[in-house]
């Protein structure tokens, strides 16, 4: 269903409906996920039951995006209250070294490339993953379900088999020269050295079994077992530095959310090695100076100021994107209300300006999300990846295991914040965040897209708060981005303000997309509207009803029980 909403500013068309129910909502970027989700609460269980299995079902039905050899970050906010990130990101190998590449320049676009592509496809370019881990720890201890019972849906769908969208079509299609390379991926994605097509049927039997593998023994029969030994001696023998040890002796991070407040509304998200909780707040203080409902949306006034904060935010984005184990990270002071008052006058209203360093990173926009949310006020709302589209593009044999390749997130010069050092966790632009109105919660949102991640959630939260727009619009309305000097804006940006931002001295670059497929939720008392945009696959799907009221019985008088 299309719908054409008038706004102030430009206008544009939503492609999909949104979903509203009261028993549970699961936005993800696969409907066969959205349905395990749902599946799962049909089966009493919470929110954070059903965000793992629709996680493990992803790694099935987007094994392009995700993966239990990965890594990720969700947000979770308890039925009681408590906030909790539960960073699983993953972290490089304990006999990494600061050189173990060699850079082929020091001086963009190239300066981040190795000989060899060595930290980019192949075993030497896997971290340790934090995936599975992560995961199974959530289900523990905040989950009410056993971890077989979250991993049948994957499993079934692994086994049993499922059609090929033309998302994962294309997907193989783009990286087919990459995939032949690895006898597994050949035989998975390539059979007879064609792609597969879409709606094709595709099983996935060996990894069916690792998944039941992992439901009989656990997280432990990677994180040091039998399972993990035999994907690091493979690993091993395609030059990668992985122990067994780096394995067993990984460890996920519970950390504080980073908060702030926007006209009245805050909003929470994840802080470093994630960069987006903290930038997103930074550019909503910077923007709360302004008044953007007047200027309207996607107006030649409103898309300058936001393509300015973007450039001051990623000026200061590498200052607060490394590991706090290993960098000191002005946090407090990058999301303070001063601090966007001390920067908020270097934003001349006329021309487009410079402000500072590019964003320094190899992320990338191949990663998938979950938002979900139960009757009680569980939310969790999570983006997890291996990084690359189909991570290193190896595939661990027998196992139907596409593992990371996180080991391009690293500077591969020494000497810098982001530079390899062993055991250091990768940075990531991840933005999970949940808003909140009068105390209670207002919105859950995420995406992929890497370093672009942030700045759509700061549009997102502006179209809002700003423009009043319903959620469905927030999610698919058109999105710009910079990280300085180019702007990239999406097509559906009006030809004239294309051409006004550009007169400004904006390098104007027109893209099909902005990031990806954003999920988000919006509350509105017991009432919960789901929503997903045109960029991905990405399906709502919400529970209504209910069990029978208590003490009710077919036969309102006990002696008429029997005819």
């Amino acid at each position: 269903m299309t719908h054409w909403r008038e706004r102030a500013g430009a206008s544009f068309t939503t492609e999909k409906a949104p979903v509203i129910a009261e028993g549970g909502m699961a936005v993800t970027n696969h409907p066969l996920a959205s349905a395990a989700a749902v599946e799962i609460f049909a089966a009493g269980g919470n929110a954070i039951d059903a965000t793992v299995a629709a996680l493990f079902t992803l790694t099935v039905v987007e094994p392009m995006m995700v993966g239990i050899f990965g890594g990720g970050v969700a947000l979770i906010r308890l039925a009681d209250g408590r906030e909790v990130v539960l960073d699983s990101l993953s972290t490089a190998p304990a006999a990494a070294s600061p050189d173990m590449y060699r850079p082929i320049a020091d001086t963009w676009p190239d300066y981040m490339e190795t000989e060899g592509r060595a930290n980019r496809v192949g075993a030497k370019a896997v971290a340790v993953p934090g995936t599975l881990k992560g995961w199974c720890e959530a289900l523990d201890r905040y989950g009410t379900m056993p971890l077989r019972a979250v991993l049948e849906p994957a499993i079934r769908h692994a086994s049993q088999g499922f059609r090929v969208t033309a998302y994962l079509a294309s997907c193989i299609d783009e990286i087919a020269p990459d995939l032949a390379l690895d006898p597994g991926m050949a035989a998975m994605f390539l059979p007879g050295g064609t792609p597969r097509p879409e709606g094709a049927w595709l099983t996935m039997p060996d990894y069916a079994e690792t998944l039941r593998a992992i439901a009989d023994k656990g997280p432990d029969h990677v994180y040091g077992g039998a399972l993990g030994a035999r994907i690091v001696e493979h690993l091993n023998t395609l030059g990668s530095r992985m122990a067994l040890s780096d394995l067993a002796t990984y460890r996920t991070e519970t950390r504080e959310p980073v908060r702030g407040t926007y006209r009245g509304v805050e909003v929470i998200g994840p802080p470093p090695p994630c960069s987006g909780g903290v930038h997103v707040i930074q550019m909503l203080n910077l923007m709360e100076g302004f008044d953007l409902g007047s200027s309207g949306f996607a107006t030649r006034e409103t898309l300058h100021l936001v393509l300015e904060a973007l450039k001051i935010a990623a000026a200061d984005r590498r200052a607060a994107t490394a590991d706090p184990a290993f960098v000191d990270v002005p946090v407090a002071r990058l999301i303070s209300k001063d601090y966007g008052e001390q920067r908020r006058p270097e934003i001349d209203r006329t021309r487009s300006q410079e402000f500072g360093s590019r964003v320094l990173t190899n992320e990338s926009a191949n990663t998938t999300h979950v938002t979900i949310a139960d009757r009680q006020g569980n939310i969790v709302t999570s983006t997890q990846t291996i990084n690359s589209l189909f991570g290193a593009r190896i595939m661990i044999p027998g196992t139907g295991i596409i593992p990371n390749n996180y080991m391009y997130l690293f500077d591969p010069h020494p000497g810098h914040a982001l530079s390899l050092q062993p055991g250091k966790r990768i940075t990531s632009g991840i933005s999970a965040m949940i808003g909140f109105r009068h105390g209670q919660p207002y919105f859950a949102v995420g995406l992929p897209g890497a370093h672009r991640i942030p700045s759509a959630v700061f549009q997102f939260v502006m179209n809002l708060v700003d423009h009043g727009m319903s959620v469905q619009e927030a999610v698919e309305a058109p999105r710009v981005f910079t990280h300085g000097p180019d702007a990239e804006i999406e097509r559906g940006v009006p030809e004239a303000i294309q051409s006004a931002l550009a007169a400004m001295g904006h390098p104007v670059t027109l893209v099909d997309h902005v990031a990806g497929g954003m999920g988000a939720i919006l509350f509105e008392g017991a009432r919960m509207t789901g929503a997903s945009c045109w960029r991905a696959d990405g399906v709502p799907m919400g529970v209504g009803g209910g069990l029978a009221r208590k003490g009710t019985s077919f036969w309102p008088d006990p002696r008429r029980g029997r005819f």
